[in-house]
C-alpha cells in the first residue's frame, strides 16, 4: 500500500488546479477540508450558511482568503443552480447538513427540508454541469437502521433511522441512489459524465468544533468554565476517528471516483478499527486523561430523546478499494485534539498556523 507521502503526491497531482464546489465549508467538518484542498492547490467555491462565531474554525483560518465563499441555504434552489451552473466544477464535496440529533428532536422539519432536499437540490443543480464532474455525498454512519447489535455495518446493510437527523440522513440516500440510477446511471456515464459516491464516517472529533449537544465541544466548554460535563448515555458505543483521518479518504475517493468513475460510484464506509469504538465514558475519562483535568456526570432527563446505544463500521472495502485505513490512534486522536484547544485556550492568535501545521504533520505521517 502506497504511504501518506506518496498519498500526498498523488492527492495534489488530483485537484492542483481543479473547481471544487465545497458546500458546508464554514462548518467544522468543511473548514478542515477547506484547509486540505488549499493545500492541495485546488480552486474552491464553497456554499454555507454563515458561521455562527468568531471563533468558528472557519474564520480561525481565514476562510474566506481560501476560497470564493458563497453565504446562501441549500435550500435556496434558484441560487445554487446559479452558483453550480457559473462554476462548471470538476468536483463536488457535499457536506452541508443540519448534523445534530438532539436538534432534529428540536426542529426536525428544517432538519428534513436541509438534508434530504438540500441533497436533491444539489443533484438537481448537477444537470447543469456539462463537464465531467465528480461527486462526493458525506453522509454520516447513523444512516444505517441500527439492531443495536454488536457488529460493525457493512455498506449493504439495510438503511434506516429512528430519530428525526438519522431518518433524514438515510432518506438523502434513497434521493442520492434514485439520481444514480434515473439520472446519471453508470451505463450512461459517457453522455452525462456524473459519478456520485458516497461516504459515511463515524463520529468526527478534532479542534475547533464548537457545536451545542455534541460531546467533545461539550467537554471542552466544561473545562474552560471549571464545571462537570453532562453526558447522556454514558455506555453508548460510537466509532470515534480524528476529523482529518475520513477526510483524507474522502479525497482519495474523490480521486478514484475522477479516474474510474463506474468502480467507484458506490457507498464507503470511513471508520476507525474495532479498538477504538468505545464508550461515551470511557472517551471522555480519556479527554480527562490527556487535558489533566475535568468532571463528568449524568443527564438524569433524556428519556424523550433516544440515541442509539451500539454502533460501529466495518470498514473492510474502503481499505480494499482505495488502500485507506485510519492513520490516528483513538489516543493520538485525542492528543491532537486536546493540543489544538489548548493551544487556542492559551494563545488564540497562534490558532491558524497551528492548524496549518496540524495538516503538515499529519500528511508527512
Amino acid at each position: 500500500m502506497e504511504s501518506m507521502v506518496n498519498h500526498n503526491k498523488i492527492l495534489k497531482q488530483a485537484y492542483k488546479g481543479k473547481k471544487v464546489l465545497l458546500t458546508g465549508h464554514t462548518g467544522f467538518k468543511g473548514a478542515w477540508m477547506l484547509s486540505l484542498l488549499h493545500h492541495l492547490g485546488a480552486k474552491i467555491k464553497g456554499y454555507a450558511l454563515v458561521p455562527k462565531s468568531p471563533n468558528d474554525l472557519y474564520n480561525l483560518i481565514d476562510g474566506d482568503q481560501l476560497c470564493t465563499s458563497i453565504i446562501a441555504d441549500l435550500r435556496d434552489t434558484q441560487r445554487l443552480e446559479n452558483e453550480i451552473e457559473e462554476f462548471q466544477p470538476d468536483f463536488i464535496f457535499h457536506f452541508a447538513a443540519q448534523p445534530l440529533v438532539r436538534e432534529s428532536y428540536r426542529n426536525p422539519k428544517d432538519t428534513y427540508e436541509v438534508n434530504v432536499i438540500g441533497t436533491l437540490n444539489i443533484l438537481e443543480a448537477l444537470k447543469k454541469v456539462n463537464q465531467k464532474c465528480s461527486v462526493v455525498m458525506i453522509t454520516t454512519d447513523k444512516v444505517y437502521y441500527n439492531h443495536e447489535w454488536e457488529f460493525a455495518y457493512r455498506e449493504n446493510d439495510t438503511l434506516g433511522g429512528k430519530d428525526p437527523y438519522s431518518a433524514s440522513k438515510a432518506c438523502s440516500e434513497l434521493v442520492i441512489q434514485s439520481y444514480q440510477h434515473a439520472f446519471f446511471p453508470k451505463e450512461g456515464f459517457d453522455q452525462h459524465k456524473k459519478a456520485i459516491a458516497v461516504a459515511r464516517a463515524g463520529n468526527i472529533i478534532g479542534g475547533g468544533d464548537w457545536s451545542e449537544d455534541r460531546l467533545i465541544p461539550d467537554f471542552i466548554r466544561a473545562v474552560y468554565a471549571d464545571k462537570a460535563i453532562t453526558i447522556r448515555y454514558p455506555n453508548a458505543v460510537r466509532p470515534w476517528q480524528h476529523v482529518l483521518d475520513p477526510l483524507l479518504g474522502y479525497l482519495q475517493l474523490g480521486q478514484k471516483l475522477d479516474e474510474n468513475p463506474l468502480n467507484f460510484s458506490e457507498p464507503f464506509n470511513f471508520g476507525p478499527t474495532i479498538n477504538d469504538c468505545v464508550s461515551v465514558e470511557k472517551i471522555i475519562t480519556k479527554m480527562i486523561d490527556s487535558w489533566g483535568e475535568g468532571k463528568m456526570e449524568k443527564d438524569k432527563n433524556i428519556q424523550h430523546m433516544k440515541e442509539s446505544n451500539f454502533l460501529m463500521l466495518d470498514t473492510t472495502k474502503v481499505s480494499r478499494y482505495l488502500g485507506w485505513d485510519p492513520k490516528l490512534s483513538l489516543e493520538e486522536s485525542i492528543q491532537k485534539t486536546v493540543e489544538w484547544y489548548a493551544v487556542f485556550k492559551d494563545s488564540p492568535s497562534e490558532i491558524k498556523a497551528f492548524t496549518h501545521n496540524q495538516i503538515k504533520m499529519y500528511l508527512e505521517l
